[in-house]
């Protein structure tokens, strides 16, 4: 009896492992503060930011990562995708901020270095924005 106890005991355990090791679900999504504090810890080290810019920055992440969690959420409560036009209104609002933040140069430098990372990470590569497998493959 205690060996059986054992067994399943060891069987629970490693199934609370492969279970967390795999992200925990739902549950374990970052919030958009801390997505955004990924972005732009990447860009401070990039770039090297100063603390008007950093704040800059973060708010028009932080504003980003909002407005597109409520794009996705009421997109799957209607049990579709959310509206391509809209996200694409959220991109050039968030692209207007940080221009203004980063200045032209290192803009351009994002847009071709970074937010492509940002991008594969999105499909299932880990990336700089957190990563996961997003369903977009």
């Amino acid at each position: 009896m205690k060996m059986k106890i054992g067994i399943l005991s060891i069987m629970m355990l490693g199934t609370v492992m492969v279970a967390s090791a795999q992200g925990g679900g739902q549950g374990m999504r970052r919030t958009p503060e801390e997505r955004s504090k990924r972005i732009v810890d990447t860009l401070v080290t990039v770039y090297k930011l100063d603390q008007t810019q950093q704040t800059q920055a973060t708010a028009a992440f932080v504003d980003f990562n909002k407005a597109t969690d409520k794009l996705r959420e009421s997109a799957q409560a209607g049990g579709g995708r959310p509206d391509q036009a809209e996200m694409a209104k959220l991109i050039t609002e968030r692209d207007e901020k940080l221009k203004k933040a980063l200045g032209e140069d290192q803009f351009k430098k994002y847009k071709s270095d970074i937010e492509p990372r940002m991008m594969r990470g999105r499909r299932g590569g880990g990336g700089v924005n957190g990563g996961g497998n997003s369903g977009n493959n």
